[in-house]
């Protein structure tokens, strides 16, 4: 499983797939106290992107991913 809730924190591990938005998003909203630890994150479909920029919440990285790392992640600290 690469979206998991564990003690406020939604950990993004792997490829996460457009499917994984959808759990994301809920995990987001039934917590609006969890944050995202994307650090074992090695590619991000571009829903679950755009979830993590429609959530604002602080995210724990870098990723795992280069790309991520240099293109997203600087979108999503500017939030």
């Amino acid at each position: 499983m690469t979206v998991q809730l564990r003690e406020q924190v939604v950990h993004l591990s792997g490829a996460c797939p457009s499917e994984d938005a959808e759990r994301l998003a809920a995990h987001l909203l039934a917590d609006p106290e969890a944050t995202v630890d994307w650090r074992s994150c090695e590619h991000a479909h571009m829903a679950v992107l755009q979830v993590l920029l429609a959530a604002g919440r602080p995210v724990a990285g870098p990723p795992k991913s280069e790309f991520l790392a240099r293109w997203v992640e600087p979108l999503l600290r500017s939030r």
